[in-house]
């Protein structure tokens, strides 16, 4: 079977790869391009551990195909901080102690993104359904939530405490 050429963009770079047809984008983002950000937790899309931000849509990386990736844009874990300068959710789960082990996090971290790249001031329950399809076995995340929540107010320009 041969090999796909890909071009596509992830983190805001320009990226070419060649992949099996049948390769993951999880696959591809750790195994070819060095993005070990992702994790896989259950390779059914169950656990979000791989998620990544395609086209401003949260997905599962272990779900799609690296060659549907052709030609969107994707946003790792790698990709959230712009250089030295931390995402608010990145800075409000170390202000927060919102992580233990650290395997869920990246997941947990691009979902949270992703809802506050569409909603700067979720609910309470809005931000814990909108992460319910990433699993902790560590946090119980009442922490996580509040990173979430504070991570928002950060945005909107208000001052956490």
């Amino acid at each position: 079977m041969s090999k796909i050429h890909v071009t596509t963009t992830i983190n805001g770079e320009p990226a070419e790869f060649l992949c099996e047809p049948h390769q993951t984008l999880l696959d591809v983002l750790r195994n070819e391009l060095n993005l070990t950000g992702s994790k896989e937790g259950c390779a059914s899309g169950d656990c979000g551990a791989c998620s990544v931000i395609v086209d401003g849509r949260l997905m599962c990386s272990c779900l799609m195909l690296a060659v549907e990736s052709t030609g969107h844009e994707v946003t790792t874990i790698e990709g959230v901080a712009k250089g030295d300068e931390l995402h608010p959710v990145q800075r409000q789960f170390l202000q927060h102690a919102a992580l233990q082990c650290g395997f869920c996090t990246p997941g947990l971290i691009v979902a949270a993104k992703a809802l506050l790249d569409r909603n700067t001031n979720p609910t309470e329950t809005e931000a814990r359904y909108w992460l319910a399809g990433n699993l902790c076995r560590c946090t119980g995340y009442d922490k996580v939530i509040r990173a979430v929540l504070d991570a928002a107010a950060e945005m909107r320009g208000e001052t956490v405490a």
